[in-house]
């Protein structure tokens, strides 16, 4: 081991001083990007099994930055709930279902948020509680509710089906069937043409020539900031 005399030292400790300046500025740039991109983060203080909720600021009238945590297995039970009481008296709203869990835990699902839905879905079918009374003391429900509504909104419905009303998923791949295609889960990256933000979507790639099935048409001026590229 080489030691270091009095003036190496000296360097040395300069050297990790302006590493360290280096990066607390990085951090706090960073902070600062995501501080625009991001509403601010708080820990919920009641209802909560230590998770976080986003704070809804009074800067607006819109929520404008949403995280989705909602596992597939979630998001399958409260589907199923749905489209099994859609006939009945009491018919169950996925969403609704979804957004309760949100509210409780913060926006996080794990293993028992399946549990958590069926248990909300009996109290409700039991006509021992309405999903407005469910949640009267829950702060953050409305802010679940409509943030949920942006991303799964629609999805679900009536539709013909080989000349039949049926009810359930409407969505679907805009990949046509049997066509090769590959995707990014780049939601959030970040993005300059036309100006900075982050990516507020979820890129597909596929072979020139596939087709595409999209539900409305759209389209886009050569001024748009932002183009649609299909």
């Amino acid at each position: 081991m080489r030691q270091i005399g009095g003036h190496g030292r000296y360097r040395a400790v300069i050297r990790l001083g302006a590493l360290f300046l280096l990066v607390l500025g990085c951090v706090c740039m960073a902070g600062e990007l995501l501080g625009k991109w991001q509403t601010p983060v708080r820990q919920e203080s009641s209802g909560l099994t230590g998770g976080q909720a986003v704070e809804v600021t009074a800067d607006g009238n819109y929520i404008k930055w949403v995280e989705f945590h909602v596992t597939s297995e979630a998001m399958a039970a409260a589907y199923d709930l749905d489209v099994d009481s859609y006939r009945d008296e009491i018919h169950l709203d996925w969403i609704e279902l979804l957004a309760y869990v949100g509210a409780k835990t913060g926006g996080q699902f794990d293993k028992s948020s399946v549990r958590r839905i069926e248990e909300a879905a009996e109290e409700l079918k039991s006509g021992g509680h309405t999903m407005a009374e469910l949640t009267k003391d829950m702060e953050y429900y409305d802010y679940y509710l409509e943030a949920y509504t942006a991303v799964l909104g629609g999805m679900m419905g009536e539709f013909t089906l080989d000349g039949k009303r049926v009810y359930g998923l409407k969505a679907f791949s805009p990949i046509a069937k049997g066509f090769d295609y590959s995707h990014y889960d780049d939601f959030g990256s970040s993005r300059s043409y036309g100006y900075a933000r982050p990516h507020l979507g979820h890129d597909m790639m596929g072979q020139i020539g596939t087709p595409i099935r999209i539900k409305c048409r759209a389209c886009a001026s050569k001024n748009d900031a932002q183009a649609l590229i299909l």
